[in-house]
């Protein structure tokens, strides 16, 4: 027997009401699950990415462990660069490595343009498979924003400060519109093959932008981000923008033709309300409270369910990715939470 169809999160996202707060949580395949531990004995990140099935399965997993609202396809934000020639290896406790980062207009000119069909057909098999067999629930589809995917490709690695990205930036702009261009249109060919393959929104992580200033934001990521989504949002799927530490970009974002601003942990409801954010809200437990007890969880949701309930125009989230400690029990108990005590 087919199962029913639970789009509680699209009519969210579209700022329609629903029956209870809709929930998903980012990062909520992978480590913390003793199922992934397993797998990931036997294979890389970027090896069950390729195996559609397998693939799938991880991506499908929490959903039936924890009844949330959404899955998000598992996979990187690294996927697509492998294709434009870029040298990138994820290696455990340090993340994405780049051995051939960006330092001149000649490098950035000499990468190579995304063809989905081709370079990450296994990433397009994935999410037929998930949307044409096994999901009950929509599909999130997602990808690097361009700050963040350079601020990799520049420096080569993950860095605290930024300093040579913004130091191109400053000093090369050339080469920094050149770079920003050359992303925006993988980003937009790779977003439509996603959902074109079947996802049923977007979010774009732009998770380290907010290491800008909000001038500098106007300057080099703003037209940019500007024609990213100008150009998805003819695609008709719910658009959703992240960040860390973010809050000053809070108004440019809310700025963008998206639907959905998701917040980190240090902003909340109430908050974005106050300085003018519009746009339907996405988050926003701090992930560090899932190791606390479980009363100091429980309160602390409420507290972020009873604002969203308030405001009328909230998805559930938390304020960044789930991290290997938290224990599937405790994911469990929160989803059970969330959906019964927001139930209208």
């Amino acid at each position: 027997m087919t199962k029913k169809f639970n789009d509680t999160i699209l009519r969210a996202y579209n700022g329609e009401k629903t029956s209870h707060t809709p929930a998903w949580f980012m990062r909520q395949a992978g480590r913390s699950q003793k199922e992934y531990r397993e797998i990931k004995k036997k294979y890389s990140l970027f090896e069950i990415t390729h195996q559609p099935e397998l693939c799938a399965y991880v991506t499908r997993l929490p959903v039936e462990q924890y009844g949330i609202d959404a899955a998000i396809l598992y996979k990187d934000i690294m996927t697509p660069l492998p294709a434009m020639g870029v040298d990138v290896e994820i290696k455990s406790g340090i993340g994405p490595v780049i051995d051939n980062p960006i330092r001149t207009v000649q490098d950035v000119e000499a990468l190579g343009e995304l063809n989905p069909e081709e370079d990450i057909d296994y990433v397009l098999d994935t999410i037929k498979l998930l949307t044409e067999e096994q999901l009950s629930v929509p599909l999130i589809g997602f990808s690097g924003a361009p700050f963040t995917l350079a601020s990799y490709m520049i420096e080569g690695g993950p860095s605290k400060n930024y300093a040579k990205t913004k130091a191109l930036m400053y000093s090369e702009p050339k080469t920094w519109y050149t770079l920003m261009n050359k992303l925006a249109e993988m980003i937009i060919v790779y977003v439509r093959a996603q959902i074109k393959a079947g996802v049923r929104a977007i979010q774009i992580f732009d998770s380290w932008v907010g290491a800008l200033n909000v001038a500098d934001y106007r300057t080099y990521i703003k037209p940019t981000m500007e024609h990213i989504f100008t150009e998805l949002r003819k695609d008709n799927v719910p658009l959703i923008i992240f960040g860390i530490g973010a809050k000053h970009l809070l108004l440019e974002w809310n700025d963008l033709p998206v639907d959905v601003i998701g917040l980190d942990w240090r902003t909340n409801i109430l908050e974005a309300r106050e300085i003018g954010v519009t746009k339907v809200l996405q988050g926003n437990l701090d992930p560090a409270i899932l190791l606390a007890d479980w009363e100091t969880i429980e309160s602390r949701t409420k507290l972020i369910l009873d604002e969203g309930m308030a405001d009328g125009r909230h998805v559930f989230n938390l304020g960044h990715g789930v991290t290997p400690d938290i224990t599937q029990d405790t994911l469990g108990k929160l989803a059970h939470l969330v959906r019964t005590y927001s139930k209208r």
